[in-house]
């Protein structure tokens, strides 16, 4: 009974997984192309900026409501509609432009649209996934997952180019279309037990405050929040910037621009593999991420004194390894520490911390970039940053955060050693 019992709950991993993964393919797809073709057809950065801020900012603010939501309703029903959504979205974009009518304001109402039901469909999957997986397993899915998102970042933008430059951008949202649809019927295929909440509902806003509150009154939650919050804005300039650095500093080469990002993103997929295979044995996951922030800091450092291309290139792989030993244990402590009921709201708020904090950072380090040299702007970040972490393990209250965290990941591997 037990094999079979784990037999189904793999099988169904494997069906979600499989689903989210096509999804999101025809999502970075659509992403790269976009770009592609707003750049090709303006060449305005003006116009760059408002689209990146019509994909990002609707997924902050509605995740925050996608949230409440997920611990109210259906998640999987409100997985479903978000593809199904966003697949007619993406349709009727594209049969506007086939009929001649392609202005940008279009682009721009359609990406801000899907970028408000990502808000809706993140904080859901990710409450999700405890619902399909066990607890023990759960460091080892995430890293897994981690690992083929980072993987499409690699192989999205070649299938994007090879699409648009032989067909064009309508081309691309058909197929966006057929992944969303083919998410959508695999989705259909997992079976998953309804939310159980300890009282009823009583008002959306009420639901919002009680997940403000959780948040407030938990420790780790706080914690966790607030150490990914840091890195990611504290980094997030540093990982952007590293294209300016390379043509001011070591040639305006394409080969080097393009070698600086395959090992960004080769260091993201051996980060989630290595916690894939390496993390569930981490006893002490708190120690673990504070290392890898720790880590990150100093390489950032690194990458604004380093001399060389290669320590440059090879600084920013290791970095995106210890983005992943930040990341991975950090979903996996909110999954396994927030009860249920609460888990939706926690990765709504937790939704915006991995939306806001990059884009932000750029507009507070980016303009310094094209005042004082970028090597410095990066040893400054990379310093703020250590500072920070400083500042935060000095302070008693993160210390009391870091014990509770600390205690409930021996009580879980207790209870997983007795189960």
């Amino acid at each position: 009974m037990s094999d079979q019992k784990s037999d189904r709950w793999k099988r169904n991993l494997l069906v979600f997984l499989g689903g989210q993964t096509v999804s999101s393919l025809g999502s970075m797809i659509v992403g790269y192309a976009v770009m592609w073709h707003l750049t090709v057809e303006t060449g305005s950065a003006a116009v760059l900026t408002l689209s990146v801020a019509a994909g990002m900012l609707p997924q902050a603010v509605v995740s925050v409501f996608g949230g409440v939501w997920a611990d109210r309703h259906s998640r999987k029903l409100l997985i479903i509609g978000a593809d199904s959504a966003i697949a007619v979205a993406t349709l009727v974009l594209a049969l506007l432009m086939l009929s001649g009518v392609g202005d940008l304001w279009m682009i721009f109402v359609a990406m801000a649209v899907r970028s408000a039901l990502a808000g809706i469909q993140g904080p859901a999957a990710n409450a999700m996934l405890p619902q399909i997986v066990p607890a023990e397993h759960l460091m080892r899915v995430n890293g897994a997952q981690q690992t083929i998102q980072s993987g499409m970042m690699l192989f999205a933008p070649a299938v994007a180019a090879a699409v648009y430059a032989s067909t064009g951008i309508v081309a691309v949202f058909f197929i966006d279309v057929v992944t969303a649809v083919a998410g959508v019927l695999l989705l259909l295929l997992v079976p998953v037990a309804r939310t159980v909440r300890s009282m009823e509902p009583i008002s959306y806003f009420g639901d919002l405050l009680a997940g403000v509150r959780y948040v407030k009154g938990n420790p780790s939650v706080r914690w966790v929040m607030g150490l990914v919050a840091v890195v990611m804005f504290m980094a997030g300039a540093p990982a952007h910037l590293t294209p300016l650095m390379i043509t001011r500093s070591f040639g305006d080469e394409v080969w080097m621009l393009s070698v600086n990002e395959l090992f960004w993103s080769v260091g993201m997929v051996l980060g989630g593999a290595l916690m894939a295979v390496f993390g569930p044995r981490a006893k002490r996951r708190v120690r673990l991420m504070v290392a890898a922030s720790v880590g990150v800091g100093v390489l950032v450092v690194g990458l604004g004194v380093s001399g060389d291309f290669w320590v440059f290139s090879v600084a920013g792989l290791v970095i995106c390894i210890l983005f992943q030993t930040l990341l991975v244990p950090a979903a996996t402590v909110l999954q396994e520490q927030v009860e249920d009921a609460m888990r939706g709201r926690v990765f709504g708020f937790y939704g915006i911390v991995m939306s806001v904090a990059m884009p932000v950072s750029m507009i507070v380090f980016g303009p310094l970039a094209d005042r004082f040299a970028v090597e410095s702007v990066m040893v400054l970040a990379g310093i703020l940053l250590l500072g920070c972490l400083v500042g935060m393990l000095a302070l008693g209250g993160a210390r009391r955060s870091l014990a509770t965290v600390g205690e409930n990941d021996d009580r879980d591997e207790l209870l997983v050693s007795r189960g």
